[in-house]
């Protein structure tokens, strides 16, 4: 079957996200792989994703409307446990989006939260049932 391997995500300076992105991971059940000075790797289920310290930076802002990946969506099990990410995530460094319409900006029959970081990553946390 076909599915993603791994993401790479660039940002301006790993220590300055580390923590809210460190959070996430954990509370999506991600575990840290590997660590080195400019980046590291998370895993959950087969597939990880990287946080890399860019090294040719143009901003220090992603701008997540320009050509490019927009966000990157998680699953994060039953809805009850969305709600409890979302709750938590500005303590962590990321800013909830669409709170007039959650959790269903995605419409009726889609659980989900959005969330953004203070450098522009947006990332979808979805239940995995309704």
């Amino acid at each position: 079957m076909a599915g993603i391997h791994h993401v790479e995500v660039w940002v301006a300076n790993l220590m300055d996200v580390r923590a809210e992105w460190s959070w996430l991971f954990r509370e999506l059940g991600f575990e840290l792989q590997h660590a080195w000075p400019e980046g590291e790797s998370w895993t959950a289920g087969g597939a990880y994703v990287t946080l890399t310290t860019s090294p040719n930076l143009s901003t220090a802002m992603h701008d997540r409307r320009s050509p490019g990946v927009n966000h990157l969506a998680f699953t994060a099990g039953a809805p009850d446990r969305v709600d409890t990410i979302m709750a938590r995530a500005e303590e962590h460094g990321w800013h909830p989006l669409y709170r007039d319409r959650y959790p269903h900006a995605g419409g009726p029959d889609h659980y989900a939260g959005w969330l953004e970081n203070a450098s522009g990553f947006k990332v979808e946390v979805v239940a995995d049932e309704s």
